[in-house]
């Protein structure tokens, strides 16, 4: 359990240093269709379902692969 903590962990350093020096790799994000953005005078709302379930289908995936 602890192993798979510490593998996390690096998984989040590294996407992290990754968001950090290169911003406009996830440009994409919240920008597909079927993202709800609305904006009214004093708040706005964002919903981005499409890039939900691609990160969802993206992980699923992944975590089959590694648990084989």
């Amino acid at each position: 359990m602890a192993r798979r903590f510490i593998i996390a962990g690096i998984i989040l350093i590294v996407v992290g240093a990754i968001l950090h020096f290169a911003p406009g790799i996830l440009s994409w994000f919240g920008k597909l269709p079927g993202d709800i953005n609305i904006r009214s005078e004093n708040s706005r709302v964002f919903i981005p379902i499409t890039s939900m379930i691609i990160i969802s289908v993206v992980l699923t995936i992944v975590l089959n692969l590694f648990n084989r």
